[in-house]
């Protein structure tokens, strides 16, 4: 088992499935032979510009079949690879280039402009590497061009850093989460086993490859059981709809915003979905309403929870309890135990809302360069989600809400995943959020930001009084704003912090 790390996977393939197509991107069908030799060339390439085991290797571009051989040339090299988020700015991606220490760069067209203004500033990294024409040190093809494809020798175990992967830093400076070869390994097995993925699967891999649902949602389980992935560069609804059926797409990972986007297109009713047996969705809790639209099409949403600490898998809701379940985040993947806590650290009863941890191979290293943070978040073994949520009398798990956005709203406890999902049900509302803003009696109350439906005109005073049939009164918000948009992070998670920001500069009755 020591040279079992994400760099082997491709190599096993070879053998195993050499003329199967692994990857499809733009029309261009790539075999497992294929993606496994020119993986080979751009390791030893690296490795002629002095990349060496320990080393950290980044991408900073958006979904790019480069993207995957980065990795998995890294993984041979026994070097960490470095998913950047494509969006940062240049003040961003220096912080995550010197805390990593990334000395190589392999950058897209789109962040060309931003990676010369790095490349003029102080950071550890010495080699940039272009995929297109724009300036740099290297080319892509170029550092690949006239290497052999021979293997790579280099010994990689279960326990050596993989993947480090940043937070969104939407609460603070981003921490580097450390995700080992046994990290990824084990949650593409828990992904498999979860989702009964074969061979036979074609993947839509369109959530970001610099997001861990991106990367160990769905797309190394594929490649790891010897599926294909059709790879889309970034989201667009009526892309994705044609990709399904042109492509005929079994399965894909998503957040809740995608489903949503793809329900309401106006293709949605008519596009041939015939091919897609199930939608992995994480990211937030999934309301009822987004369910319902995507089973009346014969399609299963097996909604899971995870985290990037987790790389990502932690539950699954299979497809066959999905109508028994709604909105259950399902049972424990299999190589990993989940458990529900008091602040004691007792577990929580059936029912009772407490701490979600979780303990299995899994679970990342740890912080970079953080090991205080990694001491708090990692007590016994056991990972601290910092999510609020409770098994039912079945052992299935349903989250309520990170702890952090919960609210006390006299002397009550709200959680704002509860009231945006009754939001939802109510017709003409498309979006939802809600936070917790301070409230001179209650001590804190509810304000809800929602985005109407095409179409739809909504005033406050009803929305709150259509709310009123649904919520027990406490968690009822005082103020509803109705916005044209909500601000979301790159990959589709409402940036709450944001609006706690516009909240706090708006004068606001408290009465």
């Amino acid at each position: 088992m020591d040279n079992e790390g994400i760099g082997s996977w491709l190599e096993r393939r070879i053998t195993m499935t050499p003329k199967n197509e692994a990857l499809v991107f733009d029309g261009r069908a790539v075999t497992y032979e294929e993606m496994a030799l020119r993986t080979r060339r751009l390791a030893h390439g690296l490795r002629a510009l002095g990349v060496e085991k320990g080393d950290c290797v980044g991408f900073f571009g958006f979904n790019d079949p480069a993207a995957l051989e980065v990795m998995f040339a890294a993984g041979l090299l026994g070097a960490t690879y470095l998913p950047l988020n494509a969006r940062l700015t240049a003040e961003e991606a220096r912080f995550v280039l010197g805390d990593s220490r990334c000395t190589t760069v392999i950058f897209g067209d789109q962040q060309a402009d931003v990676a010369q203004e790095l490349a003029q500033s102080d950071t550890p990294v010495t080699t940039w590497i272009g995929l297109g024409d724009s300036w740099s040190t290297h080319t892509y093809e170029g550092v690949r061009a006239g290497q052999p494809d021979t293997r790579i020798d280099e010994q990689v175990g279960l326990d050596d850093l993989s993947v480090l992967m940043y937070s969104s830093g939407t609460t603070g400076a981003p921490k580097g989460v450390m995700l080992s070869h046994g990290n990824m390994l084990w949650n593409a097995l828990n992904q498999l086993l979860a989702q009964d993925m074969t061979s036979k699967e074609r993947t839509l891999s369109v959530a970001p490859l610099f997001h861990i649902g991106g990367i160990g949602g769905a797309v190394t389980p594929t490649l790891l059981n010897g599926g294909t992935v059709v790879l889309l560069r970034k989201f667009d609804a009526g892309v994705v709809l044609d990709t399904i059926e042109k492509e005929r797409i079994t399965t894909f990972f998503a957040v809740p915003t995608m489903i949503q986007e793809l329900w309401h297109h106006p293709r949605f009713a008519d596009a041939d979905l015939s091919s897609l047996r199930a939608i992995c969705v994480a990211g937030a809790p999934l309301p009822e309403a987004l369910i319902s639209p995507w089973q009346d099409r014969d399609v299963a949403i097996t909604q899971a929870y995870g985290l990037t600490e987790t790389a990502p898998s932690v539950t699954m809701l299979s497809s066959a309890d999905v109508r028994t379940k709604i909105g259950s985040a399902g049972k424990r993947t299999f190589f990993t135990d989940v458990d529900v806590v008091r602040p004691d650290g007792s577990s929580a009863e059936p029912n009772e809302i407490g701490e979600i941890v979780a303990k299995g191979p899994n679970v990342m290293l740890g912080y970079l360069n953080q090991p205080e943070a990694t001491a708090r978040t990692i007590v016994d073994g056991w990972l601290h989600t910092g999510d609020a949520g409770y098994f039912d009398d079945e052992g299935f798990l349903f989250i309520c809400d990170r702890y952090k956005d919960m609210y006390i709203s006299g002397g009550e406890n709200v959680y704002p995943a509860e009231v945006e999902a009754a939001l939802l049900k109510l017709d003409g509302i498309r979006e939802a959020a809600v936070i917790g803003v301070p409230h001179e009696k209650w001590g804190e109350t509810g304000m809800a930001f929602v985005v109407a439906a095409d179409g739809t005109t909504l005033d406050e005073e009803t929305v709150r009084a259509r709310l009123r049939e649904k919520l027990a009164g406490f968690k009822i918000p005082t103020f509803i704003q109705i916005a044209e948009a909500l601000p979301r992070t790159a990959t589709g998670k409402i940036r709450k912090p944001d609006l706690r920001k516009l909240a706090a500069s708006q004068p606001v009755s408290t009465s």
